[in-house]
């Protein structure tokens, strides 16, 4: 029998470990696990959307040892919000922050956060959906294959628009108003006499700078990201609505993750939104003022109660998508 010399039995032994160690590399980079996280405004470190893409990668990736490792698409890289939401339905968008409204276009029971003045502080918003009802919200989802993580803040939203301040429920009379696709903002802004206007959120700033709408109603902050200062004129701090976003992931992406990635998303999700909603808390005084040091006329809305007279109708209108107990529940709750 041949004997091999001991420098060919090192050399192949040094091959063969340098061998493993390349199959090990590989099975790693295999096991990695990519998760597109896409919402439709900027990345700047003040918009509301962006703070969760942002927290949310920094979180995901720390707790998994960036085992999952998050790409963030915002600006509607991966379109508008329907389609983000469409692509997270079915996997080929494994993550993304969707504003409520556009989830309840999937799950009607949702329509109950975007009722007007239902909220009457941020704080009251927080402590029900971070509860039992709010939880039952979320898991309503999975049937549209969906998983809810988080509620996040977007801020209360208002109005903004080029025809008149809006003090009274009569200055909403006549003006043409951009709402999301969704029945209740629709049912919302009919209910006041206003011309509403649904359109995707990329067609509307072009739409206001020509003239084609008067103005829209949109969070705080989200003025200031994309610099709706710029188009209108007036802000009117009316607050009518709490906009929550939801913190999203495909379930078909969720199920297919092992049972500690799964719990290391959920907790990525509770201390990005906690973070966030501190960020907005903090920014949004300091936002409004520079809004009017930009060139906006700002005011606030003294007496609520006419607006929350003239929208009466859009709560028994959406009743029953809603849920009859589901609805008074909430009324229940914020009281």
């Amino acid at each position: 029998m041949r004997r091999v010399a001991p420098g060919l039995l090192r050399a192949a032994s040094g091959m063969a470990v340098a061998l493993c160690l390349v199959l090990s590399s590989n099975l790693t980079g295999a096991e990695a696990k990519t998760i597109k996280f896409a919402w439709t405004s900027t990345d700047s470190p003040t918009d509301p959307y962006g703070i969760v893409g942002a927290e949310f990668k920094k979180n995901l990736e720390e707790l998994t040892n960036s085992e999952l490792e998050v790409q963030l698409f915002p600006n509607r890289q991966l379109g508008d919000e329907k389609e983000i939401l469409e692509g997270i339905r079915f996997g080929t968008i494994e993550a993304g922050v969707v504003t409520n409204a556009v989830v309840a276009n999937v799950h009607k029971p949702l329509q109950v956060n975007d009722m007007p003045f239902l909220y009457p502080s941020a704080e009251v918003a927080h402590r029900i959906l971070d509860g039992e009802l709010g939880q039952e919200l979320l898991a309503g989802l999975e049937d549209k294959g969906i998983i809810g993580l988080r509620f996040c803040e977007g801020g209360f939203r208002s109005m903004i628009n080029n025809v008149r301040p809006v003090t009274q429920p009569s200055d909403v009379e006549g003006v043409k108003y951009r709402v999301m696709q969704n029945p209740v903002y629709i049912g919302m802004f009919s209910s006041l006499g206003g011309n509403a206007v649904p359109m995707a959120w990329g067609e509307v700033f072009p739409a206001v700078q020509q003239g084609a709408l008067d103005g829209l109603e949109i969070p705080i902050m989200i003025i200031d990201a994309t610099k709706y200062y710029e188009v209108t004129k007036y802000l009117s701090l009316t607050n009518h609505t709490y906009s929550a976003i939801l913190a999203l992931m495909s379930k078909r992406i969720f199920d297919g993750l092992t049972p500690e990635q799964q719990s290391a998303v959920r907790e990525a999700a509770v201390r990005t939104c906690d973070t966030q909603r501190a960020r907005v808390a903090e920014t949004v005084e300091a936002t409004i003022k520079g809004l009017g040091e930009k060139g906006m006329e700002v005011n606030q809305v003294e007496d609520v109660a006419p607006f929350r007279e003239k929208v009466k109708p859009v709560y028994e209108q959406f009743r029953e998508e809603i849920g009859s107990d589901r609805l008074d529940s909430f009324l229940a709750a914020v009281n």
